[in-house]
């Protein structure tokens, strides 16, 4: 791949999005890792290792979840265009992409507050799967941690819906999947740092 092709690629500007977005997720996701990470025993919480574990387990989880997302939407989107051929569908998704990005930009800026109803669009779902990550807690295991995350990772959230709206333009499934990967590494260092904080 061309430096040009890879600076214009999906999975990158996927990754500024999350990179740049650390204050959202701070301020969205900060108080769900802080909780987890002082809700666990002492006994993990006194051991650096074992906390940095679980707290990847959490996050890895959540990552695992967009990309799971990623791949839906790679799949809607090769279905959706099909009827109306790939070049004019590709180019619709593209605008619609750039508003919907556009819009997140001046959410953040603090001159959009009404970007703040796309969240609303997967509440109906979260309340569907919200129940399950309820019986996880509390969590004991890197495994209950991990299943924890993939169901915090479909909390209703508009940065990522700018990120599945981005993931939608690559045209190919994996580069959704990869895309959505890329996306929540973005969010890793804000949402990871707010967890062992948190501890301390």
């Amino acid at each position: 791949m061309e430096l040009s092709q890879f600076i214009n690629s999906p999975i990158l500007i996927a990754f500024v999005i999350g990179l740049f977005s650390s204050l959202h997720c701070v301020a969205m996701c900060g108080s769900i890792i802080g909780t987890l990470s002082f809700s666990l025993k002492p006994e993990i919480r006194n051991d650096k290792s074992k906390m940095t574990a679980f707290i990847l387990s959490y996050n890895f989880g959540r990552i695992f979840s967009y990309m799971l997302a990623g791949l839906v939407i790679g799949l809607l989107e090769s279905i959706l265009t099909f009827p109306f051929g790939e070049e004019h569908s590709h180019r619709f998704l593209q605008i619609v992409s750039a508003l919907i990005i556009t819009g997140a930009g001046f959410f953040i800026a603090g001159w959009f507050p009404n970007f703040a109803y796309i969240e609303k669009t997967g509440s109906r779902f979260w309340k569907t799967i919200e129940p399950y990550g309820r019986k996880l807690i509390p969590v004991a295991s890197l495994t209950q941690a991990f299943l924890f995350g993939m169901v915090w990772g479909w909390i209703p959230c508009g940065l990522v819906y700018t990120a599945l709206a981005l993931a939608a333009t690559s045209g190919d499934i994996l580069l959704s999947t990869l895309s959505m990967f890329a996306f929540g590494l973005g969010t890793l260092p804000a949402v990871m740092g707010t967890g062992m904080v948190s501890t301390f």
